[in-house]
């Protein structure tokens, strides 16, 4: 069974569509930056096996709206609450992959009352002077040229070097979802990484939560995502090889079996990587 809708979320709405059998426990997912729900579809099989998934667009994002100005984190998890109290989801696991898992830890740090587990794919806790720096260029490059002045580059940061080779069709996948991505979106929600401060707040994170992220990922690099785990009372740490930033869609097979893994319990004995 498939629904899509529209949900009310402050000044924005969001599209968002549900999957799977009803009798099922609830997941939800988020996308990353410059993307949409259908970053998901090599997933959506596997998910829906165990879960009644609802995937959104996030605000900025494909269906969803984009309001003017500067986001922030609590509007990003205002918005997933929002859908949680639409479809009276009193909790649900949770997988995001890079903003969209910060997204995810920001809702187990904020609500954790409304979170089973969370699965936080290829993100950061925090970003480095240097990295903000980055997405400060990245912004200038959009307001003169919008999003599509960045999408050479930015295929450049999401895949490795032999998918770029061998897999066009995963580049013109990953090109589309960000030539869709407006620019108000695009700006909007590089305002809110450029204040992530996650990663000092960890400690508190009581929610079991899977870090993982691709063995070349240099946006979230694995040392950088295992302190991340070693910093969270009830994590695990996963890398997936041959993958870069974008881990689901380049290596859709692993991912999808250690999310799947992580959800169920299986393969996972303890939640604790120390």
């Amino acid at each position: 069974m498939s629904e899509t809708l529209q949900v009310a979320s402050g000044d924005a709405w969001l599209k968002v569509r549900v999957e799977g059998d009803a009798s099922k426990p609830w997941l939800i997912a988020s996308n990353s930056l410059a993307t949409n729900m259908s970053m998901w579809d090599s997933q959506i099989e596997a998910f829906v096996r165990h879960r009644r998934v609802v995937r959104y667009d996030t605000r900025g994002h494909g269906g969803s709206s984009a309001p003017p100005g500067a986001y922030d984190f609590a509007a990003l998890v205002g918005d997933i609450v929002a859908i949680l109290d639409r479809l009276q989801i009193e909790t649900a696991d949770v997988v995001g992959l890079s903003l969209g898992g910060m997204t995810a830890l920001g809702l187990g740090l904020a609500h954790p009352d409304r979170v089973r587990r969370i699965a936080c794919c290829d993100a950061r806790g925090a970003f480095p002077q240097a990295a903000i720096a980055g997405w400060s260029q990245r912004m200038e490059a959009v307001t003169a040229g919008g999003v599509g002045a960045i999408v050479e580059e930015t295929l450049q940061r999401w895949f490795t070097p032999a998918t770029h080779c061998k897999r066009p069709d995963i580049l013109a996948q990953a090109r589309d979802m960000m030539q869709s991505t407006s620019v108000a979106g695009y700006l909007g929600c590089v305002a809110a990484l450029k204040t992530l401060d996650y990663r000092r707040q960890l400690p508190n994170l009581q929610v079991p939560t899977l870090f993982l992220t691709g063995s070349e990922d240099g946006a979230a690099p694995p040392d950088v995502v295992k302190d991340m785990a070693s910093a969270t009372p009830h994590a695990q740490f996963v890398s997936i090889p041959a993958a870069a930033h974008i881990s689901n869609i380049e290596a859709p097979e692993m991912f999808n079996q250690r999310i799947v893994e992580f959800l169920t319990g299986r393969g996972y004995d303890s939640f604790d990587i120390h």
